[in-house]
């Protein structure tokens, strides 16, 4: 929703969807929250990966430095067991990050999606809308434009 004739940058356009009922704003609203989740979620197994890689090469590096000091039957001994060792059976990192992303996050964000679509005609954050302009107007200020 882009600005109406007259609006400066700093105001906001009406974004509560008044002409919606509260409970439907309300569950799509939660759906939507549901989705943040899930992003940040995706953003912990991105760390996951990185993290899991990064400690990868760095043990790779502590083996080649325990060579060098004269312990290479146990630098062996680990990189055997440890060294590039999957995390889960059969699967590196960033498999298990495509698999989520190619399937529970795809469907997740496509899911959402239709849901906003179909009740709240596309339009994102009605929920949050409603509640920041009934804090406005409980603080005294207009419920849409500067003085945030």
């Amino acid at each position: 929703m882009g600005r109406t004739a007259g609006q400066t940058a700093g105001q906001t356009a009406d974004r509560t969807a008044p002409e919606l009922d509260g409970d439907t704003v309300h569950a799509v609203g939660k759906i939507s929250e549901a989705l943040e989740w899930v992003e940040r979620a995706r953003g912990h197994l991105y760390a996951f990966h990185q993290m899991s890689g990064h400690a990868d090469l760095m043990l790779g590096s502590a083996l080649e430095e325990l060579e060098n000091a004269g312990h290479a039957e146990i630098a062996d001994r680990v990189r055997r067991d440890l060294f590039g060792l999957n995390v889960l059976d059969g699967r590196w990192t960033f498999q298990v990050v495509e698999e989520y992303d190619d399937g529970y996050f795809r469907t997740f964000v496509e899911s959402e999606r239709m849901v906003r679509d179909a009740l709240v005609g596309g339009r994102r954050h009605v929920y949050e809308a409603r509640m920041k302009t009934s804090e406005r107007e409980q603080a005294g200020r207009p419920a849409f434009g500067p003085g945030a």
